[in-house]
């Protein structure tokens, strides 16, 4: 009786790391969403140079949005036993990793659009824009670090493999 009661509290609390993941990753995207759509309406006012580059700029998040969201889930709902014995989800973590870069890059090509812009209005929207989605990447800089940073048996040796 007390091993079934002990499985039933791994499955709620395996069950509540899963939702939570889903939350934190469907949040991820409606903060994402919410900065393309408003870089497209930016866009949309600003014809031109600074439009297209603008448009560009939130196509591109837009595409990084969804691996960003996916490899936050898959991070989240790796089986305790199996993080346990080897480690968080490496291949998982690179991807948000890498999207990090790829997302830096583009903050800083919107930072130099902004300085381009004569609108306040739209320099405004993009400051805001950008200040949301850096502090979004904080969080998931955040996030990565304290997945990485979870004990595990045999982590270390997988590492060796995955470098």
């Amino acid at each position: 009786e007390q091993e079934q009661n002990q499985e039933n509290n791994n499955n709620e609390d395996n069950d509540e790391e899963i939702a939570s993941g889903q939350a934190n990753a469907e949040l991820h995207r409606s903060i994402v969403a919410n900065f393309v759509q408003s870089l497209l309406r930016v866009a949309s006012r600003s014809k031109g140079g600074i439009g297209e580059q603008v448009r560009e700029i939130a196509r591109e998040q837009n595409d990084s949005n969804e691996n960003e969201a996916d490899a936050i889930e898959s991070i989240q709902k790796r089986n305790k036993i199996k993080r346990f014995l080897i480690g968080t989800d490496y291949k998982n973590i690179g991807t948000l990793r890498s999207e990090i870069v790829k997302t830096r890059n583009r903050l800083e090509q919107l930072k130099r659009e902004q300085e381009k812009t004569e609108n306040d209005a739209d320099k405004t929207e993009l400051q805001n824009q950008i200040n949301a989605l850096e502090q979004e990447q904080t969080k998931i800089e955040k996030f990565i670090k304290d997945n990485e940073s979870k004990f595990s048996l045999f982590g270390w040796f997988v590492k060796l493999f995955n470098r």
